[in-house]
C-alpha cells in the first residue's frame, strides 16, 4: 500500500513534480517501509524514483539538510 504524502512542483520544469510517499511492503509480504521519491518532468511520466529504508531516513534528510 502506498500514500503520498507530499507533491512539490519541479524547479525548472513547466510541469514537472517531485512526489512523496511512504510504500507499505515494498519488496513483498513483511518487508519493511520505505519512503518513495519520484521525479517527473513532464507530468505524467515518472523519471527517476528511490527507496529509502526508514530506518535511513534521518541520515539521509540529514545529510539533503547539510546540502542546503
Amino acid at each position: 500500500m502506498s500514500s503520498e504524502t507530499k507533491k512539490i512542483d519541479l524547479a525548472n520544469t513547466k510541469k514537472g513534480y517531485i512526489s512523496i510517499s511512504t510504500i507499505d511492503e515494498p519488496y513483498g509480504k513483511d518487508s519493511a517501509s520505505v519512503a518513495s521519491i519520484a521525479i517527473s518532468l513532464n507530468g505524467k511520466d515518472i523519471e527517476w524514483k528511490v527507496h529509502i529504508p526508514m530506518d535511513n531516513l534521518s541520515d539521509v534528510i540529514s545529510s539533503l539538510q547539510d546540502l542546503k
